[in-house]
């Protein structure tokens, strides 16, 4: 639980907290299962380049089909919503 979690966040801070929370999940004691590791990379994608644009990939791909579904399913999740919720993610897996 960060402690920013019930206080409005400064653009600037947020940002730093996603930039720390980014260098953090590459120190995890432990690594993530597949559900928590696409979570952390829609919500990262959804935080950076915004509701999913791409051509949606074949069942045949399927690491790629799996990503693209979990970046699809933050559809309309604002970039500040998505960092507070990655930052969040990670912090609970620390």
């Amino acid at each position: 639980m960060t402690p920013f979690a019930a206080n409005p966040v400064e653009m600037s801070d947020l940002n730093a907290l996603f930039e720390a929370a980014q260098a953090n999940s590459k120190l995890l004691a432990e690594r993530p299962d597949n559900p928590t590791l696409l979570k952390i990379y829609g919500l990262f994608k959804q935080a950076t380049a915004g509701d999913n644009t791409e051509k949606k990939p074949s069942f045949s791909d399927i690491v790629a089909r799996a990503k693209w579904d979990a970046w699809t399913s933050r559809k309309g999740l604002s970039a500040d919503d998505a960092k507070q919720q990655y930052i969040d993610l990670i912090e609970s897996l620390r």
